[in-house]
């Protein structure tokens, strides 16, 4: 594949996997829009690899208190911080996973995979985070997080499974209804990718045969989607400092009403 093609991959799955545009659906509409050819699975495992390391380092003090909330599960202890954070996360990451498998097994993830499809849920998805940012009460700190609360953002999350909704725009919208703030929010989703990505990527290998490995180009797509990915977390967390959501979701707005035109009319097709 050219340069240009696997930095194009990274910078797109980069920026779009933790803002709440959808990294899934840019990457489908990628080939069709630009006449280049499908990367294929191997290549979107690395573009996911590098973005997975992204949060991990952004995030690290979480990270490294969810790795402290394990050890005190092993030791009988789960009212800590950290245990009480591991065990949201699995919560939470168990309806996508079981959903994937569910949608995976019966054939109806290609059926997804359309033009029409993700430009409804662009848009729909899109006002839905807009109606959340303006209407719900945003006072809730991540550390009131409760069980019940992770098991209503896990099955927001596995809406996210049809392209187009974007995970983090879903679970930031759910996290916002639950009355979370707008930082906290986006915290705890940024924190439930890290599973999730992990999940799926094991799913997507389970049937991923590879007679010889590109291991140049999967390393290159890997560092600038990791870059791209640093970079957009770093600067979206500094604008909810000091805007809302609303410059995504007319974005999304926009998109789906354009990809819903050319779909209708036969102009564009997956």
């Amino acid at each position: 594949m050219p340069l240009y093609h696997l930095i194009l991959i990274a910078l797109i799955q980069g920026v779009t996997e933790f803002i709440p545009v959808s990294s899934s659906g840019h990457l489908i509409l990628l080939p069709a829009l630009s006449g280049l050819k499908d990367q294929g699975a191997f290549i979107d495992i690395a573009a996911h690899v590098g973005t997975l390391f992204a949060v991990i380092i952004f995030f690290r003090s979480d990270v490294q208190l969810v790795f402290k909330g394990i050890a005190q599960l092993a030791q009988g202890e789960t009212q800590t911080a950290g245990a009480r954070l591991f065990l949201c996360l699995v919560v939470a990451t168990i309806p996508v996973v079981v959903l994937g498998l569910v949608l995976k097994i019966s054939g109806l993830t290609d059926a997804l995979r359309s033009v029409i499809v993700i430009g409804w849920t662009m848009l729909l998805f899109g006002l839905v985070l807009y109606w959340a940012d303006q209407r719900a009460f945003k006072s809730r700190a991540a550390e009131t997080l409760t069980w019940a609360d992770a098991a209503k953002l896990g099955l927001w999350q596995a809406i996210a499974l049809i392209p187009g909704t974007s995970r983090s725009g879903i679970t930031i919208t759910g996290a916002l209804w639950a009355g979370f703030t707008r930082k906290d929010a986006t915290r705890f989703s940024m924190l439930m990718s890290i599973p999730t990505i992990l999940a799926s990527g094991i799913l997507s290998s389970l049937d991923l045969i590879i007679d010889e490995i590109p291991v140049k180009e999967a390393a290159i797509v890997a560092g600038f989607s990791f870059l791209a990915a640093l970079a957009a977390m770093s600067l979206m967390w500094r604008l909810l400092n000091s805007i809302s959501f609303t410059p995504y979701v007319i974005y999304r707005v926009l998109l789906g009403l354009t990809l819903l035109g050319l779909g209708y009319t036969g102009t564009l097709s997956l």
